[in-house]
């Protein structure tokens, strides 16, 4: 009998008692526990950090027990200790009062389960300390601290600068607690989305380790390859391995990829359907918005390369459009590479998953208009038979359907990207191989795509003096692909910002 799948499970004590699969992960906790005191953990929502947080919680509880079997079991000396969890998963956050009405009713949890009684103050950070100091007392043990999410009150009010700068410094005052109260600290980890700037929690605790980038912890969150290969091999029979790494692995922190762990239970749970479940768990409103207001040119999307200070952390008032897509799970780290002791980060979009929805959901935003499938898919299909009227044709329906209103204020019919990216958005979404801003000796190629039976090298003009196809045949762009093999169509595509649409399309086939 196959063992049940812990979808929406984030209790380790529940999962173990009702024989669920267990991805053994106290092997990374006994490190932790035996290398540091202080540690913060960034992974994107759904990725397994409540249940990794909630089993901490069991060790340190000293449930031996629980862990028969696993890792820990036999390697750890287990000892019971005063635990204060704190989770903001829950609760509303949109001004200062809900905020102390949320983390007041978490400190009174803390004090039930506890079984001490703190004293009536105005401040959370008041009760918060009091609270760590009577467990300390009555237990004659020092105190575990636990926080899951600590950003959310401050990602809930991403769009809201005023009420975000709120949140920021209510948490600033909570969290500064922690640095005051060390001597009577056993353990602290924290897990949260972002790494925010001017948060005591990093500026306050010199000591505190960021985990996010070790390899050491890299498999912290998530399934490896080989985690599915094992214990979930009976739940996998008959699937296409390659399709399903392709589809939902490709995370990466510095170390193994991994697997976000919501996809593959859904995954399995709904027949081996290639869905979108992670993704459909929320709409990255923010980040659409964040596109539109600073016209991002999506192809850029292919060749991101950032600095560790980048990646490292923002504030509410500054916040730069890759680090929220990495932080958030929309853009992964590759690979690295070191230039005189400094590391580049290159980033990319993780799998097949995020690309065809984020993308499909970007263009949908970037046009204000979601009924075009039709118009997209017979792009796709005019391409597949190299019948390049009928994709002239889809192409120039498509821009028509762009409400009016998109193209005020900003005037983004003005920029050749703003076209270029609605169409690489739809090209990609169909998960396309493409090449944007490909260099050559001579120039860059706007956009390249390998398509199974030819290549397409594209170039978009908004009212260019200059034939965009005869630049492509100036510049000789295709030359650098005649030994793939495939035939090589050049297509020019110019754009006119009075009717805001195309005003030449022209193609030809490359001879070398």
């Amino acid at each position: 009998m196959l063992q049940k799948l812990p979808i929406g499970y984030s209790t380790f004590k529940d999962l173990i008692n009702e024989n669920l699969v267990y991805i053994d992960k106290t092997k990374i906790a006994l490190r932790l526990i035996e290398n540091g005191k202080y540690f913060f953990l960034a992974r994107p929502r759904r990725f397994g950090k409540s249940l990794f947080l909630d089993t901490l919680r069991s060790i340190f509880d000293g449930d031996k027990e629980l862990f028969k079997g696993l890792h820990i079991y036999d390697k750890y000396e287990f000892s019971k200790f005063p635990i204060i969890r704190i989770s903001f998963n829950d609760g509303v956050f949109k001004t200062k009062e809900d905020f102390n009405k949320t983390i007041f009713k978490i400190l009174k949890e803390n004090q039930n389960q506890l079984g001490i009684e703190c004293d009536e103050v105005e401040e959370s950070s008041f009760c918060f300390r009091e609270l760590i100091l009577k467990a300390h007392k009555k237990y004659n043990q020092k105190v575990v601290i636990l926080v899951d999410e600590y950003d959310k009150p401050i990602l809930d009010n991403i769009e809201d600068t005023e009420v975000a700068r709120v949140m920021r410094d209510e948490l600033k005052s909570f969290y500064s607690v922690i640095k005051g109260a060390d001597e009577y600290l056993k353990f602290v980890f924290i897990t949260g989305v972002s790494k925010f700037s001017q948060v005591s929690l990093f500026s306050g605790l010199n000591n505190i380790q960021d985990i996010t980038l070790d390899r050491n912890y890299s498999t912290i969150c998530g399934y490896t390859q080989t985690d599915l290969e094992d214990k979930f091999k009976d739940h996998l029979i008959g699937v296409d391995m390659k399709k399903m790494k392709e589809w939902y692995n490709g995370y990466r922190f510095l170390g193994e990829s991994i697997y976000n762990p919501f996809d593959v239970l859904l995954f399995i749970s709904k027949g081996f359907e290639y869905r979108s479940y992670w993704f459909q768990t929320g709409t990255p409103s923010f980040l659409l918005k964040l596109i539109e207001k600073h016209n991002y040119y999506l192809p850029d999307l292919e060749n991101i390369v950032k600095d560790e200070s980048m990646l490292d952390s923002f504030d509410v008032d500054y916040i730069e459009l890759e680090t929220l897509m990495w932080q958030t799970g929309y853009l992964t780290i590759t690979h690295t590479e070191t230039i005189l002791d400094n590391t580049e980060y290159h980033l990319a979009i993780p799998n097949k998953e995020v690309t065809k929805a984020l993308l499909g959901t970007v263009a949908d935003f970037m046009i204000k208009n979601k009924n075009t499938t039709a118009k997209t898919n017979g792009m796709l299909r005019a391409l597949l038979k190299l019948d390049f009227k009928q994709f002239e044709k889809n192409l120039i329906a498509l821009y028509a359907s762009i409400a009016y209103n998109n193209f005020t204020g900003i005037k983004l019919y003005e920029y050749e990207g703003y076209y270029a990216s609605v169409f690489y958005a739809y090209m990609k979404a169909f998960g396309l191989e493409l090449i944007a801003e490909n260099a050559t000796n001579k120039g860059r190629i706007d956009l390249t795509i390998k398509f199974p039976n030819a290549i397409f090298v594209i170039e978009f003009k908004v009212d260019g003096a200059n034939s965009a196809l005869q630049q492509i045949k100036d510049k000789d762009y295709p030359q650098q692909y005649i030994d793939d093999g495939r035939p090589i169509f050049m297509i020019g595509i110019e754009f006119n910002k009075d009717t805001r649409n195309i005003s030449l399309f022209e193609f030809e086939e490359y001879l070398s």
